[in-house]
């Protein structure tokens, strides 16, 4: 009797030994703390903590949906990746959808952690149910063992989210070589209001400071605008790749609009500048960044805008019979009235821009005015040619009505400005002038940006500095001919 209850001593403890198992042995362990951030609990919070104070919190006039932050040691991106993070704090977030890069094996499809939590010095966080989701499409996620263990580029990100957010569960994706456009299809269907998605990427990677600076700018202008395919076939551009691709894939798709927060490199933050890394902070908002009534246009409307405008100018020179006139598609007009600009750029020069800040008709009849205007009445080129014609470019831009931009000092107007999202406009008496956001692509330091703005004014390069000057921004939907 005595060796009957023995055994069934034995095969209890077995079986809770075996839960205990299920419950804390598939646990990822941290893999990085004591090398890229710091290994004790209490020295990680006071470096999180001193980064946190230190960064900007941007204002954002929509609602946060996604960031993308760097995963570098925090002695190098830290500062950066805290810009982002700390727009965070305090919101409704309690799913978090982390995608990273793979830096270690080399695998085709999306590694999910199997782990049913992932451990920091800072905590324990469960893995949210929808990655077994994720896991039934086969052809597009798997499970890699490997990686799980050695790849770094979501449990960097993970302690900055573990400090601005108190009750979160976790969907860790490590990117390999995938079909992006199916992959990001299953990752958007897991996102709600209450999600947040964070793409995990640094920029260039070893270049000389001043190349760095460059390279990145243009890869920060492609994510900005949209240009995934630019960014797809750029060398040395980020090696997250193809978590920003997902990413700006879903952000198109749900109309999120970036807000670009912080960019620096290894260079800015320990000195050596000579081959550094780049890292930037980027933001994705509701687009209800946008006035209310502001209505955005469709790709078809925007292309028949376009064709306006270019069979507007070819009339003009005797090109096209009027019979070519495009079809104007639903809707077209039923927005209001729109202030809009035409620009006209030939073999990559500009050659004619002109347009209306002030929304004073319905949009095709001002982009018919603006075209018209920008070929032939733009004073500081003659009026357009035949031959010119045929190598012409034509964007149109919608402008959305401007916001007075309050600010104390030149200092502040420098880091309330969004590169690559806001058109300024600048006043001082009668003297004003305006750069589209398209600027920043040729301008992207904001001080050079505003100083040609106040040449453009007729004013000195320097006048943004020392004196106020009233200054607007606004947004514009812009499209232009398909080559």
């Amino acid at each position: 009797m005595k060796t009957l209850s023995l055994l069934w001593l034995i095969i209890v403890l077995v079986f809770v030994q075996g839960i205990a198992r299920l419950s804390y042995g598939d646990v990822r362990q941290a893999a990085y703390q004591g090398t890229f951030y710091p290994k004790s609990e209490s020295e990680l919070r006071r470096m999180l903590n001193k980064l946190m104070q230190e960064a900007d919190r941007t204002q954002l006039s929509g609602k946060l949906r996604a960031l993308i932050l760097p995963h570098a040691g925090y002695i190098y991106s830290g500062s950066v990746a805290s810009h982002g993070a700390v727009l965070i704090k305090g919101a409704a977030f309690d799913k978090v959808i982390i995608m990273g890069p793979d830096h270690r094996v080399g695998f085709t499809g999306c590694s999910i952690s199997s782990a049913s939590a992932w451990q920091t010095p800072l905590g324990q966080v469960d893995r949210h149910d929808d990655a077994r989701r994720l896991l039934q499409s086969k052809d597009l996620f798997h499970t890699d063992p490997v990686s799980e263990k050695q790849e770094h580029a979501v449990e960097v990100i993970l302690p900055f989210v573990q400090t601005v957010l108190d009750d979160f569960t976790l969907i860790p994706v490590v990117t390999g070589r995938c079909d992006i456009e199916k992959t990001a299809r299953k990752i958007d269907e897991l996102i709600d209001d209450r999600t947040l998605l964070i793409a995990s990427s640094d920029l260039s990677h070893y270049l000389p400071y001043d190349r760095a600076v460059k390279k990145d700018r243009q890869t920060i202008g492609m994510i900005m605008e949209g240009r995934a395919a630019e960014l797809k076939a750029a060398d040395n551009a980020a090696c997250g790749r193809v978590p920003l691709l997902m990413l700006m894939d879903i952000a198109k798709k749900r109309n999120w609009q970036p807000v670009l927060l912080h960019y620096a490199n290894s260079g800015d933050t320990t000195g050596d500048r000579s081959r550094v890394v780049g890292y930037c902070a980027i933001a994705y908002v509701s687009d209800d960044t946008s006035p209310k009534h502001f209505s955005r246009l469709t790709q078809e409307q925007g292309h028949f805008l376009v064709q306006t405008a270019k069979h507007t100018i070819a009339e003009v020179l005797g090109i096209n019979p009027a019979q070519d006139r495009p079809v104007p598609p639903p809707g077209i007009d039923a927005g209001g009235n729109r202030a809009t600009f035409v620009t006209l750029t030939l073999n990559g020069h500009l050659r004619g821009c002109i347009g209306s800040l002030q929304a004073t008709e319905p949009v095709t009849d001002n982009i018919r005015h603006n075209a018209l205007n920008a070929a032939f009445h733009d004073p500081r080129f003659p009026g357009l040619t035949q031959e010119e014609f045929k190598n012409l470019n034509i964007e149109v831009s919608i402008l959305t009505p401007s916001s007075p931009l309050d600010y104390r000092d030149a200092d502040d107007l420098l880091t309330k400005l969004m590169p690559f999202r806001d058109g300024v406009i600048i006043r001082k008496g009668i003297k004003s002038a305006t750069f589209l956001p398209q600027v920043w692509k040729q301008l992207p330091k904001p001080e050079a940006f505003l100083g040609y703005l106040c040449q453009k004014a007729g004013l000195d390069p320097d006048e943004w500095q020392t004196v106020h000057l009233d200054v607007f921004t606004y947004q514009v939907q812009y499209f232009e001919e398909a080559h």
